[in-house]
């Protein structure tokens, strides 16, 4: 009979992947180092017998059957799966490494045989040494060459499989050189292994792209486009060494694989996806997205129009327009040792599968220390609390897509203790559909979100996939490892008649907190009299003088100071008569100028640092400014008497302070899209 602690084939050979997976972490961190010649040839000597280890262990794993087991295995096909999918990533790893790692080792090789033999006469070493010296400058010439071939490498962000005849499959991670750009987007590529075919551009990323090199304006556009899809993004090197260059590409491959070998983070843990688009630009966040849409002939606005009959702007009713709240964040894996956490949060944005469809919103959470797997939100956020920590959000959207929805990733900002390294880690994602395959809105009710590990566009990865292996056929045992798995928990209701209204004029697709949607409308409102009402002519595209249209689109990626409007703003609104609250003319001119006497002298003020995520010294400085001029003005009856004093410093006076120019709004973000 056997032992009962015996171990079947399957997971002999996991544990003989766990141990190969170590020594070739252990590998690329040699790599990153500094080293001399002979541990360059160490280190190819040493890939190519990992490499040799790994496909004996794919033979070994495709040779199993589920009858070797010596007890009943789990999902042993999916397992087993896995398994393959784990040492096919190592072995491509190890084939990139291994192809960076040959030009040093031929090229010590070829030194050593440029070496004078025994018996040699000095003039056939002095011709020799000529035919060497000639070979060596021919090398340089290729090296030359190579290095300018290095514009044509770009890397597979994501996994593509050939559809048609003529298309490449590529694995993300994979290095193409690109033989030729087509107009269409699919870009003929050639692998390592010299195999051809098309690829299309959005899945791919520049593989080592020097800073001072200038390139034309249609190649700054295909990148911009194709880093919008971007799951990893590789460091700038600001050497011209090609050595440089490449042991910079395998850091910051291997950063996550680092982290994980260091026990910090799980293997489903990924840079983080919606913070990298965030850090591209205007166009995920709410300051752009605000600003109204133009009509497809540019000559009108789609999202903006004017009611004569009721002398305001129009109410828009979107496919997709209600409310969510986060409640909680259960059993998600800690980060380990020699990470501290900055901030724990949920970006959440509209999605369809494969493109973010919105603005990208954040929630921050909070946790308890003695219970770090589960994260929690405080909904309902009123008074002077910050709106960050909001767990009440409210999404809109008009997409006619079939698969659209509702994506959150759940992620760290941390920084590396021996590094002072700051960045941004995933620790999972979930997606909530939102209409069925009949295409009805699915009930309002709360969910129960499984976490999957690595990116919205990797499938079947789990955060910690220990927690599946430790599971057995035991049906009990397997209904205790789904308790263990993440789960995101959130409740989808409907908007009141009160916050109905005011969602409809909002843009057709803005996703944010649910406490500032009367601040978001009232801009909305201004900005409809402006650009519809008071414009002289609807020809007429000039910049208008306007600071509150200039400026408040700036506070919505400024949360603190978003914070600071809405308390004022619920102050006075608590005084206001009823017939007032009525008046919506006389509501907007008070808007007006609460704004002008708290946020707009706030935007300019020296005093104020500039915004920076996850730093909590900033964060505090910033709020303790923002709460003294608050008080300052409270005492004064206004921001007159601290604008107009000898002690307040100011920036320099911009015309862009004041102007609002809504041609220019959209141009600046659409020409890079």
């Amino acid at each position: 009979m056997s032992s009962p602690n015996r171990k079947g084939p399957l997971q002999s050979v996991q544990r003989d992947t766990d141990e190969i997976k170590k020594q070739v972490d252990v590998l690329l961190r040699d790599v990153q180092q500094e080293a001399t010649p002979s541990k360059q040839r160490d280190a190819f000597e040493r890939c190519l017998q990992l490499q040799k280890s790994v496909e004996e262990k794919r033979q070994t794993l495709r040779k199993l059957r589920k009858a070797d087991e010596v007890a009943p295995v789990g999902n042993y096909d999916k397992r087993k799966q896995d398994e393959d999918a784990r040492l096919l990533k190592l072995q491509q790893q190890l084939q990139r490494l291994a192809e960076l790692l040959v030009p040093r080792a031929e090229q010590k090789q070829d030194v050593s045989t440029n070496e004078r033999k025994p018996g040699t006469s000095e003039e056939d070493d002095e011709e020799g040494n000529e035919e060497s010296i000639q070979e060596e400058e021919e090398e340089e010439e290729e090296e030359s060459d190579e290095e300018e071939n290095l514009d044509n490498l770009f890397i597979a962000v994501t996994d593509f499989s050939a559809q048609l005849e003529g298309d490449l499959a590529v694995k993300k991670g994979e290095v193409l050189t690109i033989l030729e750009k087509n107009p269409d987007g699919w870009w003929i590529a050639q692998d390592s292994k010299g195999h051809k075919g098309l690829v299309p551009k959005t899945y791919l990323q520049v593989y080592n792209k020097d800073e001072e090199e200038e390139e034309s304006e249609t190649e700054e556009e295909e990148m911009d486009e194709a880093e919008s899809f971007n799951t990893g993004k590789l460091k700038q090197s600001a050497k011209t060494s090609k050595w440089d260059a490449v042991r910079n590409a395998v850091v910051e491959i291997s950063t996550t694989d680092v982290l994980y070998t260091m026990g910090a983070i799980p293997p489903g843990f990924r840079p983080s996806t919606l913070s990298m688009l965030l850090e591209e630009g205007k166009t995920f966040k709410s300051s752009y997205y605000i600003h109204p849409e133009f009509s497809q002939s540019k000559l009108a606005f789609k999202d903006l129009l004017w009611n004569s009959d009721l002398g305001c702007i129009r109410a828009r009713v979107s496919r997709l327009s209600l409310n969510l709240t986060l409640w909680s964040c259960k059993m998600i894996p800690p980060p380990g040792v020699g990470i501290q956490v900055l901030s724990r949060h949920v970006r959440l944005c509209v999605f369809d599968g494969t493109r973010v469809l919105s603005n990208i919103h954040t929630v921050r959470s909070s946790y308890d220390l003695k219970n770090p797997k589960t994260w929690t939100f405080s909904p309902r956020v009123s008074g002077i609390l910050p709106s960050l920590l909001d767990g009440d959000c409210f999404v809109r959207s008009n997409s006619q897509s079939p698969d659209v929805g509702i994506l959150f990733e759940l992620g760290v900002t941390y920084i590396r203790n021996a590094t002072g390294e700051r960045g941004d880690l995933s620790c999972g994602w979930a997606f909530l559909k939102l209409f069925d395959a009949n295409a009805f809105p699915i009930p309002h009710r709360t969910y129960e979100l499984t976490v999957n590990g690595g990116t919205p566009y990797e499938k079947g990865v789990e955060v910690d996939p220990s927690i599946t292996r430790r599971a057995t056929s035991s049906a009990f045992k397997q209904m205790i490892s789904s308790r263990k798995q993440p789960k995101l928990l959130v409740k989808l209701k409907s908007p009141n008649p009160k916050m109905r209204t005011n969602l409809s004029f909002l843009p057709d697709t803005i996703v944010g907190s649910t406490c500032c949607i009367c601040l978001m409308a009232f801009y909305r409102l201004i900005l409809a009299d402006a650009l519809l009402r008071d414009r002289l002519t609807m020809q007429n595209a000039d910049p208008i003088c306007n600071p509150l249209l200039a400026t408040f689109p700036l506070i919505l990626d400024q949360t603190d100071l978003l914070d600071a409007l809405r308390s004022v703003w619920a102050e006075k609104e608590s005084t206001l008569k009823r017939s007032e609250k009525r008046d919506s003319e006389f509501q907007k001119s008070v808007f007006v100028q609460l704004y002008y006497n708290t946020v707009y002298p706030l935007l300019h003020s020296p005093s104020l640092p500039p915004p920076c995520w996850a730093d909590e010294e900033t964060e505090a400085l910033r709020w303790n400014s923002i709460a003294s001029f608050l008080s300052l003005n409270k005492e004064n009856e206004g921001s007159l008497f601290s604008l107009l004093s000898q002690d307040t410093a100011h920036k320099a006076f911009d015309i862009s302070h004041v102007t609002y120019n809504f041609v220019q709004m959209r141009q600046d973000v659409d020409t890079t899209l």
